[in-house]
């Protein structure tokens, strides 16, 4: 439900969308803060090792019970099963609601989420709002390469993977799927470069260095070590770099070097050659992870058009907005979370002090 990171500008680092425009808000409220409320409330939490914080139940109802408790302490009136069917501007908000009834509020929150159904979009844009294209962020990567069939559930604990021919790369650990590859890496991969590869139609050249940031040079050293370390080991019974044993099979294959060669009987040009298949594999990309397993949805409402001190529309006056609604994404692990806490904390402020005295 947050991360344990307590630094803002550390903070807004982990959004590839929203970062620059959470920086501020972040010394306003930031995980801290949303652990201190929760726990006010009688919620239990726990910091995974990873950062990631979550209630000790490990239940989502446990947060979800404390939000509608909160909520009816305060006085606020909850309608279930209905939506935000249409709203206009004109000396206050004239709203009409999925079940045909019509109100009028002179605040008006949306903050209904950000995936592609959301109809919070068409009535941000019907008051004037730009909606930034919607995008899938955070998805597993399609592959179809005999380099890494029957491999599935393995995993590289150290890996950089890279768009070839741009900036983006991303390190961690790099899990293969049935279908491909996941895992930390990938994801943040795919989060950084959401955009750029929707563009290109999820194909594209995946580089992979399976020794983290390491140099050809540097694993080549490595390599030269372990043939003086361990001259009457075969190649496929140990590997110096970490990586699973089927795995590192395939790549010393791949390197056109019979598994079964002793390190002793390794050339330097089979080394040089190795060290190029672990730091350099490159991969032909031929899509993405299904909707199903996609996180996060990049794209949403134009942030230059939110004051972001009180979140509210610069377009519509009196309109706020808060959550994934807005252009706003983060990385996996509590800070989509945290982005809407901290946002939606700052609009509900800025509401209430706007509120005319009874």
């Amino acid at each position: 439900m947050t991360h344990a990171c307590f630094e803002p500008k550390d903070l807004a680092g982990y959004y590839p969308r929203g970062g620059r425009e959470l920086l501020g808000p972040f010394h306003r409220w930031q995980p801290r803060d949303t652990i201190a409320w929760f726990t006010a409330r009688g919620v239990e939490l726990k910091t995974e090792p990873d950062g990631r914080v979550f209630p000790t139940s490990d239940d989502s109802a446990t947060i979800v019970d404390c939000l509608l408790h909160a909520a009816a302490a305060a006085g606020v009136k909850v309608h279930p099963g209905i939506g935000l069917k249409r709203a206009e501007r004109d000396a206050t908000f004239q709203v009409e609601l999925t079940s045909g009834a019509t109100t009028t509020c002179d605040r008006l929150l949306l903050a209904t989420g950000g995936g592609r159904s959301s109809a919070g979009f068409t009535i941000a844009e019907g008051l004037g709002h730009t909606i930034e294209p919607l995008v899938p962020s955070l998805f597993t990567i399609h592959i179809d390469d005999p380099r890494i069939q029957g491999l599935a559930g393995l995993a590289a604990p150290d890996a950089t993977a890279a768009v070839r021919g741009t900036r983006f790369s991303a390190r961690g650990p790099l899990l293969i799927t049935h279908q491909g590859v996941s895992g930390p890496a990938i994801l943040k991969l795919s989060s950084w470069a959401a955009r750029e590869l929707a563009a290109e139609g999820y194909r594209f050249p995946l580089h992979v260095n399976w020794a983290g940031e390491r140099t050809a040079a540097q694993v080549a050293a490595v390599l030269t070590d372990a043939r003086r370390a361990h001259p009457r080991r075969q190649l496929a019974t140990w590997n110096p770099v970490g990586l699973p044993a089927r795995l590192w099979e395939r790549l010393v294959a791949a390197a056109g070097i019979v598994p079964e060669t002793v390190w002793t009987s390794l050339s330097n040009a089979a080394i040089q050659a190795l060290a190029a298949r672990l730091t350099a594999t490159v991969f032909a990309v031929a899509g993405k992870s299904m909707n199903k397993e996609e996180f996060v949805t990049c794209g949403g409402i134009r942030l230059a058009e939110v004051d972001f001190k009180a979140m509210e529309s610069r377009r519509c006056p009196g309109l706020h907005l808060a959550g994934e609604i807005l252009d706003i994404d983060g990385l996996t692990g509590g800070f989509n979370f945290q982005a809407a806490w901290t946002t939606g904390w700052i609009a509900g402020k800025a509401m209430a002090a706007a509120r005319p005295s009874e």
